[in-house]
Order: C-alpha cells, then structure tokens, then sequence
C-alpha cells in the first residue's frame, strides 16, 4: 500500500519524490496533512494531558527528535498535543515505519529548544521535526547545525530558516507569488496593496514588488497600517488613499484576513468605484468570517487543496474527540515525510541532496519542496469567495514544472 517513495531518473541526475498518500486513501487501506501566524486553538479541560518526559512514538529503530511546546498553558500548549497526535495518527496510518519520534518539550522558548534539540540529538535522533515556535526554532537550529542533524520546524518565521532548517509552514511568499501570477493570468495589470505594517507585511511587499514586476504589471500604490489597540483609523484613512486612485487600479492585494477584508471592502463601496477593483488575499481569508462576507464576493485568495484536510480532520476528530486546526497537517505530514524517507532513501535519507530535491514532495496539503534557504515553495489553489464558502477556481498543481 504504501508505495511512498520512488525513484526516477531524469537526465544525469537522480530524482526523489515521496508521495505521502491522502488520509482518505490510508483509511480505506491502511486501517488496523497561514495562514499567517498559527490560529490559536481552544484548550480543552478534558483533553489528554501534555506527555511526561521521555514520552515516545513508535518502535522503529530510526530515531527523530519531535520538539513541541509541550508546558506553558493556554493556546501554546494546546497547539503542541495537537501536533503530538498528529505525528501519532500518522504513525499509525504508516504501517511499517521504521522510525521512534522522541518527543520532548520545549516550552516555546529559545532555552527550551536549545536543550529540547541537545536531548533529542543524545538520544540518537537522526532529524528533528519542529519546534513550531520562532525562538524555540532558533534555539534547536544551533544545536542541530553543530551536531549535522537537519530540522524540518513549523514556525511561519522565515528569519529562523537556514542551510539544515527546513520550514514546513505555510510562509507568506507562496501566497503572494500564486494569487499575484494567477491575477496576471487573468489580464490584471494594475496593481495596490494595502498592507499591515509589520515584519509580516514587509514580507508580502517585498515578494509583492518582485511578482507584480514579474508578470510585466505596475504597482499603483502601497499603504501600510496599523491596528495598534485595535484601533481602525489608520486602516481607513489608508483604505481611502486607495479608494482615491481606484480608477487607475485594477486589483487590491489585502493579505490579512479576520475583518480586515470586509473593512477594506466597506470602505472602497464607500468611494464609489468597488466594482472595478478584484480583491485578492492569502491563505490567512480561509475563515468563514471572509468567505460570508457578501461584499468579497468574487474576490480570489491562495490556499492548499482542503480536500485531503477534511478526511484527515474526520478522523483526527474521531480517534482524539475534537477538530484539529488548520495547520495541524503540519505534523502528521512530517512525520509521514520522515517515515517515507528512511524506508527507501536508505543511508542518504535525511542528507541535504534529499532533503532539498528539486521535484519536492507530495502531503495532504499537496506539493511542496524546500529550497537549500531553508525555505519552502507550495502548490496552492486559487480559491473564489463565493459569500457562502469559497470554491476552487484554479487547482493546486500536483508536480513541480521542469526547470522551476
């Protein structure tokens, strides 16, 4: 059944693609994977409590390090069972697996992964998945480097990625380079952005630039706000210095999601030219707050296939009693990567060449690779705000093109 990984050659070179197969196929034969920061997610009084130390996954003879914020309380600690019993459902999907997740808690702090990664590495493991915290990330990354053991982390900060620290995450640079070429694709040319003045946002203005550039279109304007204390004046006042030059601009690049949106909407409507603008977005509009929203309908925004999150969402929710969040595929997908690699990359498994192939991998959240950087590049589709949902309009590519 699991026919994870294969190996196939293209000219001179050796190309490995691992296929992590979809939950809904792993159930039916195999019984007996942004979004800005990570959603909180709502602790649950009976909920299994955090795994004592020296808590382990699996009998396989390959050690990996699974480093999650396991103490602390609140959203932090939930986040980190959640990605424990992702992992754990993914063993058992994965018959077979020759892999041992050692998982140890980091806190959420530097300190905490610094020492996380140094118990994990002693103990044999080989590659470490996680930590999902940036500072945590940092911590382990220095450990790991020093000892030649990569890091496949969650953390959405690509400051924390480097050469041996692969970023799983869903990172801002995806999205704004698929619904921006998409856009493209579609005749747009004229281009704003109205962006949230953060690191966030300096990031989504810089790949912004370089993609509208790249699809031979012209930046308008870009306004950067601030929500300091939730205050929305300053979103409005930059909203309406957009709605000033609506008539020269064809497509409005609103990546935050929450209400953020529908404001800007509300406020465009209010200029008197909303219907000649297409709004587009990130994979942080997969909420039902913007896919409702009437005045974004029509409006486009990038985001993973949610088909293969649904079936894994169901049976998560049957075996642990609740929903997972959204990134909780995250986990389950490294452990199956992990699992996948050591059955057939033999010696070489986790080696950079591997690890940082061209042609990618294949999860539950569709194709992605990582790049040498550290970072990571994503299939994602193109979703349409419908006011009742979304809907796909452009699919998720499920390969890598030649050359890219």
């Amino acid at each position: 059944m699991h026919r994870l990984v294969s190996l196939a050659r293209r000219g001179s070179r050796t190309a490995l693609t691992i296929a992590a197969l979809s939950v809904a196929a792993l159930a039916a034969g195999c019984s007996g994977s942004s979004l800005g920061n990570f959603p909180g997610y709502p602790s649950d009084p009976n909920a299994d409590t955090p795994p004592a130390a020296g808590d382990v996954i699996g009998a396989g003879t390959v050690r990996v390090g699974l480093l999650l914020p396991l103490s602390g309380g609140g959203n932090q600690t939930s986040i980190g069972q959640v990605f424990r019993n992702s992992a754990e459902l993914a063993l058992s999907d994965f018959q077979g697996a020759d892999i041992q997740l050692i998982v140890k808690d980091t806190g959420g702090t530097a300190e905490g992964g610094r020492a996380a990664a140094q118990e994990a590495i002693a103990q044999g493991a080989e590659l470490l998945l996680g930590p999902v915290f940036a500072p945590a990330v940092g911590g382990a990354g220095s450990v790991a480097r020093s000892s030649g053991v990569p890091v496949v982390a969650f953390s959405t900060d690509t400051a924390v990625a480097s050469r041996g620290v692969y970023l799983l995450s869903f990172l801002p640079e995806s999205d704004v380079r698929r619904v921006v070429s998409f856009a493209g694709s579609q005749g747009k040319r004229s281009f704003a952005a109205l962006l949230p003045d953060d690191a966030y946002g300096s990031i989504a203005e810089a790949v912004f630039r370089q993609e509208v550039g790249r699809i031979g279109g012209r930046i308008v304007s870009i306004q950067r706000y601030s929500l300091s204390g939730g205050n929305t004046d300053d979103l409005r006042a930059k909203a309406e210095a957009i709605a000033a030059s609506s008539g020269s601009i064809d497509t409005l690049f609103v990546p935050a999601g929450g209400g953020v949106p529908g404001f800007v909407a509300q406020v465009l409507q209010a200029g008197g030219n909303f219907g000649t603008i297409k709004m587009i977005g990130s994979g942080q509009w997969d909420s039902a707050e913007v896919q409702n929203t009437g005045l974004l309908i029509g409006a486009w925004y990038p985001g993973p296939d949610n088909s293969g999150f649904q079936s894994f969402a169901q049976r998560y929710q049957a075996q642990f009693g609740n929903r997972p969040p959204r990134n909780a595929t995250l986990a389950y997908d490294a452990t199956i990567l992990a699992a996948g690699l050591v059955r057939s990359a033999g010696a070489e498994r986790f080696s950079s060449r591997v690890m940082a192939n061209g042609d990618g991998f294949l999860g539950i959240d569709g194709v992605f690779r990582f790049r040498s950087t550290g970072l990571n590049e994503r299939g994602l589709a193109v979703y349409e705000v419908t006011g009742s949902g979304a809907r796909v309009i452009d699919p998720a590519p499920r390969s890598f093109g030649p050359g890219t």
